[in-house]
């Protein structure tokens, strides 16, 4: 192991990590105002910067968009050339700059404040020429890069990335966007799931085992074969769930009895399954299967059987 190289790699994650504690100081009433600012504008956040500050600022965009703010990006160098007609009287303009001294901001700069939007800087340099034309200053100036020769943005970079991100939450607060506000905005993968997706989207693919206390043990290892979830429901004859039978308290009446030709669900089954409503949400019936230690759960409404929901049908969707 190359001891040098470790010791490189913490030192640029202390480093980071001290730019991003002195962060703290700079959350002040300049930055509640420009929370305020884009809380209670009726348009967008448009952002914008040069080089490495301008991905920052997407990855920023793509925050705010995915947490009820609306925003684009605007390129520093494209924006004279045609984008500046993406900002709309009732935008907030976010330029983002380490320095606040780039020839394109230079340019920038003062045509985007012929639109009268309020501009807010996010800057390194709170003396810089960016600095003095805004309306608003939140500050990341950082003491020094990562960087051993102080040049490559780092610590810059990665400060400019956390304040926007304390942006994008103070304004999930103001807004009260929730978890379900956010499944609305990520309805694909697996993290889309977890927020949306119901036992009743699952269950329904299943099929319906089911039999009654009377069903005679061949009926019941028939219907649990045929049915493949490895249980069937006990139901009275309104379908009112009694009770549940796994193919494990099959396997357990086997080993105890000789005498099986006069067995009967009545015999074997287990009173009180444990049961889940078919809208509550996939992510619950996984805690109750983890809680219990089960892999499968009888869905029913007012005891009213409804079906089997299977732990493969969680691994299945990705939810596991």
């Amino acid at each position: 192991m190359n001891s040098s190289i470790i010791l490189s790699a913490k030192k640029t994650i202390e480093s980071e990590a001290a730019a991003i504690a002195d962060l703290i100081n700079f959350i002040t009433e300049e930055f509640e105002k420009a929370v305020q600012i884009i809380h209670q504008s009726k348009g967008r956040v448009v952002m914008s910067g040069i080089g490495k500050s301008a991905i920052v600022a997407q990855k920023i965009v793509a925050t705010f968009n995915s947490t009820g703010t609306p925003a684009l990006f605007m390129h520093a160098a494209d924006a004279i050339h045609g984008d500046l007609g993406m900002i709309q009287k009732d935008d907030v303009v976010i330029v983002i700059s380490k320095s606040g001294e780039s020839p394109e901001i230079k340019v920038l700069i003062p045509l985007i404040k012929k639109f009268n939007n309020t501009l807010i800087a996010i800057v390194g340099n709170t003396n810089s020429f960016l600095a003095k034309e805004c309306n608003l200053i939140i500050n990341t100036t950082v003491k020094e890069e990562a960087c051993p020769n102080n040049l490559a943005p780092t610590n810059s970079t990665t400060a400019q990335m956390v304040m926007g991100d304390a942006l994008a939450i103070a304004l999930m607060k103001l807004n009260s966007f929730n978890g379900y506000d956010f499944a609305k905005y990520h309805p694909g993968g697996n993290l889309g799931k977890r927020l949306y997706l119901r036992v009743e989207d699952l269950y329904k693919n299943n099929q319906q085992p089911k039999v009654y206390l009377t069903t005679t043990l061949r009926d019941i290892i028939v219907e649990i074969t045929e049915k493949r979830l490895g249980v069937t429901a006990v139901t009275d004859t309104n379908n009112n769930v009694i009770g549940i039978i796994t193919d494990g308290d099959l396997r357990r009446m086997l080993e105890k009895s000789d005498v099986i030709s006069n067995v009967t669900a009545k015999d074997i089954y287990s009173a009180n399954p444990k049961t889940i409503a078919p809208s509550e949400l996939a992510v619950n019936a996984l805690a109750m299967f983890k809680q219990y230690d089960i892999s499968q759960l009888v869905v029913a409404e007012n005891n009213k059987y409804l079906g089997i929901i299977h732990i493969h049908d969680l691994v299945k969707e990705g939810i596991i």
